[in-house]
């Protein structure tokens, strides 16, 4: 697309040129579909768009907090058209959500937004978030509201390509949320990727169920079929996860080609879809089954391959990727209508950073490949001594290229470091992407994190947010921190908390409550499961001098079965995976934990 170097002229020429033809189709909850055109789409924007510009928003960040997928995407494309910044969001919840409300209330005090759009259905509990933020100056704007804006009277605002497009703000921590700085340049980039590696073309549909908040389900599965001047089909998460066979039937309903998900929702439809439902679908036409935004599980794709070939889904179709926000979205991807592949790594050797063959006696785990990273230029460093590592050698991936965004949002110096690394020899602007693998015959294996984020059904959980939510629920627990991580077992990521308490509170009916709570909250504040909590007594938790929670470390003795507990919960599965790692390395169970360093006064985690 030579002459466009915006995302916004991308959409004026669509709109254009497939006025009638139909943009997105919503299937909500309940009643009919939804359709929007390119020329309601269009006319939509350029009409809040005019009251945008009425209000002085060009350059300034505007937050999207929206329930429709239709009244989003006009609000998105009128932030194009008045050369806005939009934030998408989760809309604020109450009761079992009260977790979301506090993190898009970081959000909207870290962009700094004087404005919030909405739709009318939402504008009275959003009202309410924001009086309750106690945040001055903000307006609420329902942007369906009859009679709202003047399309003619919208003027056109020249943007260049390093005008920032949007900002995609990390699934992270409550209390230190990242706006990820993408532009149209980074966009267009990430686009034009999108187009070369799936080969899609405007006849490809576009089905999914992601939030429209999410990098994954906003740019692969709303703006790329508009990229493509196509069509996308979009439900409800809610609706996939308390039903998925709806989306399975919107895949063959609408002739949906590419969609897909984390690798949770294909194990959801495994375990969730009758026989007797799958006799009645064709999914013939579904050439892309992306896997991606969590681990990728070669068991998981050949379980869901295998349960859904009677349904005419090809094994070729399921087609794992990697990607991340700090780099728009897509990084690599394998080669469409081509089995994927699956690699026997020796588990010992990987645990030590060596990427090589199962040797005699060990145990082996199964790496999928997620396609060479076509538009960059990727390098495998040693996160310590920034030098690149030797081939068979895991280490951090380092990325460069038109893709990778300009940096975070006000965080100059978090962007300096994460966005702007350099070499041990000097080279620079490469992104340091906080995640492990190695290259081997061009194709990139990502083999863990090494950040301590928590990946869980699709979901990213930073660990502080888990460690800080228990410590409110008993007076035992005030006091005392708690080392969050997850570990594999069976093939399944599973979180783990160890958690200290109060000697005075190790009356093992005490400790049984308490471990209650812990799952109970941590379920409802976060919407994951905690199977395995194991209450320790003070001290236990490895900190260093300055007061950081030592995870890594805690996972390594907690696997190594070094961990003493007072009262433990684990998962069979999990405590089996810790008994086969004890037997393994002949450890001693009695042996005293390493003597954790005293932490220091008080500080943030």
């Amino acid at each position: 697309m030579p002459n466009q170097v915006t995302f916004t002229e991308v959409v004026r020429e669509r709109a254009a040129r497939l006025a009638g033809e139909v943009a997105h189709v919503e299937l909500p909850d309940r009643g009919p579909a939804r359709r929007l055109t390119y020329e309601e789409l269009d006319l939509g924007a350029r009409r809040i768009a005019s009251v945008l510009q009425a209000r002085g928003a060009q350059g300034a960040p505007v937050l999207l907090l929206y329930g429709s997928t239709a009244e989003f995407l006009v609000a998105y494309v009128a932030c194009l058209y008045a050369g806005a910044v939009a934030v998408p969001a989760p809309l604020p919840g109450g009761g079992p959500h009260a977790r979301r409300t506090d993190r898009v209330s970081s959000v909207l005090r870290d962009t700094g937004a004087r404005l919030v759009l909405t739709e009318q259905e939402n504008a009275p509990a959003v009202s309410q978030w924001l009086a309750a933020t106690l945040t001055e100056g903000v307006a609420c704007l329902a942007t369906d509201l009859p009679g709202l804006g003047d399309a003619d009277a919208w003027q056109p605002v020249r943007s260049g390509p390093d005008d920032l497009a949007f900002l995609q703000y990390t699934s992270g921590s409550v209390s230190d949320p990242r706006g990820v700085m993408v532009s149209h340049r980074n966009l267009m980039h990430n686009q034009a990727l999108l187009q070369e590696v799936l080969r899609s073309t405007s006849a490809d549909r576009f089905g999914g169920w992601l939030p429209h908040f999410h990098d994954m389900g906003f740019i692969a599965h709303l703006l790329h079929p508009i990229w493509l001047g196509g069509m996308s089909v979009q439900m409800p998460p809610a609706s996939f996860v308390k039903r998925p066979m709806r989306w399975l039937r919107a895949i063959e309903e609408y002739g949906v080609t590419v969609g897909g998900g984390p690798n949770f929702c294909y194990d959801l439809c495994v375990d969730r879809i009758r026989d007797d439902e799958i006799a009645q679908l064709d999914l013939s036409h579904w050439r892309l089954a992306l896997n991606g935004a969590e681990p990728v599980r070669e068991a998981t794709m050949a379980a869901f391959a295998e349960r859904f070939a009677p349904a005419g889904l090809r094994a070729e179709a399921m087609y794992p990727c990697y990607g991340l926000a700090e780099a728009t979205l897509l990084v690599s991807a394998g080669t469409p209508g081509t089995l994927h592949g699956a690699r026997r790594a020796d588990q010992v050797a990987l645990e030590e950073g060596r990427f090589m063959d199962v040797r005699p006696g060990t145990t082996a785990r199964t790496l999928v490949p997620c396609g060479p990273a076509t538009g960059y230029d990727l390098r495998i460093v040693d996160p310590d001594d920034r030098r690149e590592v030797a081939p068979g050698v895991v280490g951090e991936i380092w990325l460069r290229g038109d893709s990778v965004a300009a940096g975070y949002w006000r965080r100059p110096a978090e962007t300096e470091a994460t966005f702007r690394a350099t070499l041990a020899d000097g080279e620079g602007g490469f992104l340091r992407t906080g995640d492990l693998g190695t290259v081997e015959d061009g194709r990139l294996y990502v083999t863990g994190r090494l950040k301590e984020l928590i990946i869980l059904n699709g979901r990213n959980v930073y660990p502080q947010d888990v460690e800080w939510a228990v410590r409110g629920i008993a007076p035992a627990l005030n006091s005392g921190v708690g080392a969050a991580f997850s570990v594999d077992a069976g093939g399944t990521e599973q979180l783990v908390l160890v958690q200290e308490v109060k000697a005075a509170e190790s009356d093992a009916e005490n400790l049984r409550a308490l471990v209650r709570r812990i799952v109970e909250r941590v379920g409802a504040e976060f919407g994951v499961p905690v199977a395995n909590v194991v209450l320790v007594r003070s001290g236990v938790i490895g900190r260093t001098t300055s007061g950081k929670i030592q995870r890594t470390l805690m996972r390594k003795l907690f696997l190594r079965g070094e961990v003493r507990a007072d009262h433990e919960l684990l998962d069979p599965a999990v405590a089996a995976l810790v008994r086969s790692r004890d037997l393994d390395a002949g450890l001693d169970l009695g042996e005293d934990l390493l003597t954790p360093e005293p932490a220091g006064g008080g500080g943030r985690w």
